[in-house]
């Protein structure tokens, strides 16, 4: 490292040891979407800025760390997106043919009223100004960088022993009513995060027959689209 380095705040990128790499490429290949599996425990308030310090160490665009986290914890809060989803959850049964909807049905999708902590995340487009580096020719990136706040988030949970559930099959204007979110701030995941003692093995939707994971040689191409 030359001298100087240390002044416009270079610090060695030294490569971790084997236990630590171990420890994370053990959190990456055993995350699971909890859906059902949550205790009926408390989280610590030590424990969730813990998990949301991970999640605001993602990296974002222009730096412009565009993420918001509601905490929902109050019950009635949570009955009211457990009616939305539910509403939402019907009708998407019905987007399926009859043999997947049997399976669908089957699924078991409580974690909104089972985890004890319930994480809205949110991104705020305004929040880098009208132009934002590296989001000149791309304006999804600021909801991208939103994700890896999640992914974090996810991560660090599960180093924790913390399940988390991604809670998609909603209305927009459902969850947007509910929590009182500004039409420009776009709502990204429901999260349900709590404590569990039991996760899959493998993916829940692998297990009960949903889908399998594909192949990595079949998702990989060299130069150019297609080429093995």
């Amino acid at each position: 490292m030359r001298p100087d380095d240390l002044e416009r705040g270079l610090v060695p990128a030294h490569e971790f040891s084997d236990d630590h790499k171990i420890a994370v490429y053990r959190a990456i290949e055993t995350r699971r979407d909890v859906r059902d599996q949550f205790l009926d425990e408390p989280l610590s308030d030590a424990l969730v800025e813990k998990l949301l310090r991970a999640a605001h160490a993602a990296p974002s665009v222009g730096f412009m760390q565009p993420w918001n986290f509601t905490l929902v914890t109050d019950e009635a809060v949570r009955q009211r997106a457990w009616e939305a989803f539910s509403r939402a959850n019907a009708e998407a049964a019905e987007m399926f043919g009859e043999e997947q909807q049997v399976l669908y049905r089957s699924l078991k999708l409580e974690g909104i009223r089972k985890a004890p902590l319930s994480i809205c995340v949110t991104c705020d487009p305004t929040r880098g100004g009208d132009v934002v580096l590296g989001r000149t020719h791309n304006p999804r990136m600021d909801v991208y960088s939103t994700v890896c706040a999640i992914q974090n988030l996810w991560l660090a949970a599960r180093a924790e022993g913390i399940g988390v559930g991604w809670v998609s099959i909603f209305h927009d204007a459902d969850i947007r009513d509910i929590l009182a979110i500004p039409e420009h701030i776009e709502i990204v995941a429901w999260l349900c995060v709590g404590k569990v003692d039991m996760l899959y093995d493998e993916p829940e939707l692998a297990v009960k027959g949903w889908r399998q994971r594909l192949p990595l040689e079949e998702l990989v191409f060299r130069d150019r689209w297609g080429e093995k």
